[in-house]
């Protein structure tokens, strides 16, 4: 079963709860404390405007990037969902933004300069399950990062599925569209696979029945620190996205700043 493909359709309606406008706000204050990126996108100087380019890695719907392209930013979004990509295209073609978006693996990205920033946020990290892909994907972006640039991201803790979510259910009924979340967490893999049921009405108002199976691993900071080092940053503030305050043993998100280390001669 394909993971976002009718999920792609109602995923806004369904994460309505997300905090996207504090997102951007926190996310806009670490650029501005730790970046290079300027919210700037009229600079002349190409390696000016390079430094202010702004990825949004594993974008979905587009709906974080529209609010950074309001606040400035340069934008790139890359998913490699063709139909969450279709619905953040929906929003730029509204928006008249001038957001580049591409669909591409995180694990193979390929792009035509460097950016000043990379975030990754909402649990695009989990997706990736094998440390070695991760740290695939940390090097791609220090790679891709310029010099002194940061990379945003977050991720869900071994101890949000292992306690909160593993083998938990959940369900809500909507006027257009219902759905069930069912959990199976697996202590060994430390992967949590989701079987999501979505009953969504259509143009007749029949509602049709869609299943997908989405897999995500949990990680420790310590898990993570050493993956970003290995990769060249160096983790900058770590904190609990929840609550802002330190990283605790029950934090279920951790939000991290990462710098990307000056090359030595």
């Amino acid at each position: 079963m394909e993971a976002y493909g009718i999920f792609a359709k109602v995923y806004d309606e369904l994460m309505d709860n997300i905090p996207y406008e504090k997102w951007g706000e926190r996310l806009d204050a670490s650029i501005r404390r730790y970046g290079i990126s300027k919210p700037d996108r009229a600079a002349e100087n190409p390696l000016e405007a390079e430094r202010n380019l702004v990825l949004d890695l594993g974008c979905g719907t587009g709906t974080l990037t529209e609010i950074l392209y309001r606040r400035g930013y340069d934008m790139i979004g890359v998913d490699l969902s063709e139909d969450m990509l279709n619905q953040a295209l929906e929003k730029r073609e509204k928006s008249g933004s001038e957001i580049l978006y591409l669909q591409q693996d995180m694990r193979e990205l390929d792009l035509y300069s460097t950016v000043g920033t990379v975030l990754s946020v909402c649990d695009v990290l989990n997706y990736i399950l094998e440390e070695e892909e991760l740290l695939q994907v940390f090097s791609l972006v220090h790679n891709y990062l310029f010099p002194g640039g940061v990379f945003l991201l977050d991720f869900n803790t071994v101890y949000k599925y292992r306690e909160i979510l593993g083998n938990v259910t959940i369900a809500e009924n909507r006027a257009d569209c219902s759905f069930i979340w069912e959990n199976f967490y697996d202590p060994e893999e430390e992967i949590n696979e989701y079987e999501l049921t979505l009953f969504v009405r259509e143009e007749d108002g029949r509602f049709s029945r869609r299943q997908e199976s989405h897999f995500q691993r949990g990680y420790t900071l310590e898990q993570m620190k050493a993956l970003l080092e290995r990769a060249g940053m160096a983790v900058a503030e770590a904190t609990d996205a929840d609550t802002g305050g330190p990283v605790t043993e029950t934090s279920q998100r951790i939000y991290l700043v990462a710098v990307r280390q000056e090359v030595s001669k």
